[in-house]
C-alpha cells in the first residue's frame, strides 16, 4: 500500500499554518512508525501498547491544548489534527489521549484548586499518571441526570457509593474523575487509585474498540478526604462541557478513522484487477469513491470551522453535536464501503478498514449516541425539547 499522506480535495491545508500542518506532521509519522506496526496484534489481544504513552507524553499530545502545568499550550485547531491523526491509528489510540486532555486534565484545569492542578497535571501531561472519567452507570448514560452514585459528608471526608460502567481506563487509570449526587446536586470528586472501597475491574469480551481498556469500578462506602472535591465542578453543567470538549476532539478523529478507510480503499482497487482492469476503473467502485472522499471534505469544512468558532470562543453545545454526529456517522459508512471494495481482504487484520468499522460502532454511541445528538439539534432549532 501507499504511504499515507492524507486526504485534501480542496487543498484546505492552505487554511492551515505552518505550526499546525507542521505538528499533524509529527503526529502523522509517530503513528506510521510506531503504533500502525503494532496495532493488528493489541487488537487481537485487546490490549493497549501501554508502552507508547511516555512517549506520548514527551511529544506533548496530552493536555495540549491547556496553558501551563507542562502542557504544550496548543490552540484548537492543533488539538483536532493531532486527534485526527491519532484516530487514523485507531480509535482506542485517539481515546486515550481524548480521555486524558477533556475528561480527566480538562475538569481538574478548570475546576480545581491550584493544589490539585500542581499535583496531577504535570504527571499527566508526561504520560506518567492516567486519568479516567466515571460518569456513566449501568443503567444511566442517554440520561446521566439519573444517576444513582452519591456521596456524603462524614466530618472532613466524602463518602462515596454506587458504580461506573463502560469507563475508558477504569482499571488502569492512577485517578478518577468522578460524579455523583450530593445534596441532591451533580459533583465532581478526585479519587486516586487504591482508594479503600474504590473497586475497579475490565470489562471482557469486546467485538469493538479492542485497543483500548475500558471497565467499570465500585464505589463500596469509599472515603475520600474533602480536599479531593472538585469544588467548582457543580451541577451537570460541568460534567457536561467536558463531554463538550471530548466531543469536538471526536468529530476530528473520526475524520482520521473516514481518511484511513479512503486511502485504503483507493490504493487497492487501483491495484487489484478484476477481469483484466484495475478495480478503480469500473464505474461503481469510482461513485462509491467520489462519494467517499465528498464525504469526507464536508467533514473537513465542518471540523475546521467548529475550531475557528472554539477558538474564538464562540461555539456552542448544539454546533459540537453537529459535527460528532455527522464526522462519526459519516467515518462509519466509509469504514462499511471501504470493506466491500476491498472484498474478503476487508476483514483481515492486515488492512484497516474492518478494524476502524468495528470500533466507529461504538464512537457512534458514546460520549453522546447519533440519535442523542439529533435530538440537541433539534430542540435548537425548534424549542421544543423531545428528550
Amino acid at each position: 500500500m501507499q504511504p499515507y499522506d492524507g486526504v485534501d480535495f480542496l487543498n484546505l491545508d492552505e487554511l492551515l499554518s505552518d505550526q499546525e500542518k507542521q505538528i499533524r506532521q509529527s503526529v502523522r509519522t509517530f503513528v506510521s512508525d510506531k503504533f500502525l506496526p503494532v496495532v493488528a496484534e493489541h487488537y487481537q489481544a485487546g490490549t493497549f501498547p501501554f508502552n507508547l504513552v511516555p512517549e506520548i507524553g514527551a511529544m506533548g499530545l496530552l493536555g495540549c491544548n491547556l496553558q501551563g502545568y507542562d502542557c504544550a499550550g496548543l490552540n484548537d485547531i492543533e488539538y483536532g489534527l493531532i486527534m485526527m491523526e491519532l484516530e487514523r491509528g485507531d480509535s482506542g489510540l485517539r481515546s486515550l489521549a481524548s480521555v486524558q486532555t477533556s475528561l480527566c486534565m480538562y475538569p481538574i484545569y478548570s475546576f480545581g484548586t491550584e493544589e490539585q492542578k500542581k499535583k496531577w497535571l504535570p504527571p499527566m501531561a508526561k504520560g506518567e499518571k492516567i486519568g479516567c472519567f466515571g460518569l456513566t452507570e449501568p443503567d444511566f448514560g442517554s440520561n446521566p441526570s439519573g444517576m444513582l452514585s452519591t456521596a456524603v459528608k462524614k466530618g472532613k471526608s466524602f463518602i462515596l457509593n454506587g458504580t461506573k460502567r463502560w469507563i475508558t481506563n477504569a482499571s488502569v487509570a492512577d485517578i478518577s474523575i468522578v460524579w455523583a449526587k450530593y445534596d441532591g446536586d451533580i459533583q465532581g470528586f478526585l479519587i486516586p487509585k487504591n482508594t479503600p472501597g474504590y473497586l475497579p475491574k475490565e470489562i471482557g469480551g469486546k467485538l469493538s474498540l479492542r485497543c483500548s481498556v475500558t471497565g467499570e469500578f465500585v464505589m463500596d462506602h469509599c472515603e475520600i478526604p474533602e480536599e479531593n472535591i472538585l469544588k467548582n465542578a457543580r451541577g451537570l453543567k460541568a460534567a457536561l462541557m467536558c463531554l463538550s470538549s471530548a466531543r469536538y476532539g471526536i468529530a476530528w478523529g473520526a475524520l482520521g478513522a473516514a481518511m484511513a478507510c479512503y486511502h485504503e480503499a483507493l490504493n487497492y482497487a487501483k491495484e487489484r484487477e478484476v477481469f483484466g482492469t484495475p478495480l478503480a476503473q469500473k464505474q461503481l467502485v469510482q461513485s462509491k469513491l467520489v462519494w467517499m472522499i465528498t464525504e469526507i471534505t464536508k467533514g473537513q469544512l465542518l471540523a475546521l470551522r467548529l475550531g475557528q468558532l472554539k477558538q474564538s470562543g464562540k461555539i456552542r453545545p448544539h454546533q459540537i453535536s453537529m459535527g460528532k454526529m455527522n464526522n462519526v456517522q459519516m467515518a462509519l459508512e466509509i469504514a462499511r464501503v471501504a470493506r466491500d471494495i476491498l472484498g474478503a481482504s476487508g476483514i483481515s487484520d492486515e488492512y484497516q478498514c474492518m478494524r476502524h468499522s468495528c470500533n466507529l460502532e461504538s464512537v457512534n454511541t458514546y460520549e453522546g449516541t447519533y440519535d442523542v445528538h439529533k435530538l440537541i439539534i433539534g430542540e435548537k432549532i425548534t424549542g421544543l425539547n423531545a428528550f
